[in-house]
């Protein structure tokens, strides 16, 4: 089973294309929709949805897939339910890259004060990272640096920030799923 979260774009259609490219991994690829605009109540959302979706599967190694916004949310809820995720051109603090887009984005700020101290030391290998090179709206060196020494980074020399090709990454991501 693979949960896909979507970025800020919920409505894209590169997210129905990205999840029809996961299921080449597994065909049980779920899309957990959320708000964008409210964090407190998304993650709330998402805990929720995740713990009830994993009752009704018998995957041993359910996986947590977000592209841009998902990435962020996919890291959190996969550490706090103990699952596997894969970073695709993460929004590592939307406190400061929403700012403008959604009502309060300090909201992000508190939640990441409140998330287990340490997270991703605690998190360690349990996630991946594929950033694009040419990331129009995220400064993809940022997030190598800041991610490094935690997880494995994937780098893609063609892709924009949506990421709406994941075929050149099946593998590796098949991989990490099962690993």
């Amino acid at each position: 089973m693979i949960f896909y979260l979507h970025g800020f774009d919920a409505t894209s259609p590169g997210n129905h294309e990205k999840m029809r490219q996961l299921q080449f991994i597994d065909p049980d690829v779920r899309l957990i929709s959320y708000s964008t605009l409210h964090p407190k109540h998304d993650m709330q959302y998402l805990l929720k949805e995740v713990a009830k979706q994993m009752q009704h599967s018998d995957d041993p190694a359910p996986l947590m897939v977000g592209v841009g916004l998902g990435a962020y949310w996919a890291e959190r809820i996969g550490f706090l339910n103990g699952l596997k995720s894969v970073l695709i051109n993460p929004n590592l603090h939307p406190e400061n890259t929403m700012q403008g887009k959604i009502d309060r984005p300090e909201e992000y700020a508190d939640i990441a004060n409140k998330c287990v101290s340490e997270f991703r030391m605690k998190n360690t290998h349990k996630a991946m990272c594929i950033l694009s090179r040419f990331d129009e709206v995220l400064e993809s060196q940022l997030s190598a640096d800041e991610l490094s020494r935690y997880y494995a980074i994937e780098w893609d020399e063609t892709q924009p920030h949506k990421f709406p090709q994941l075929a050149a990454h099946l593998p590796k991501i098949k991989a990490f799923k099962l690993g």
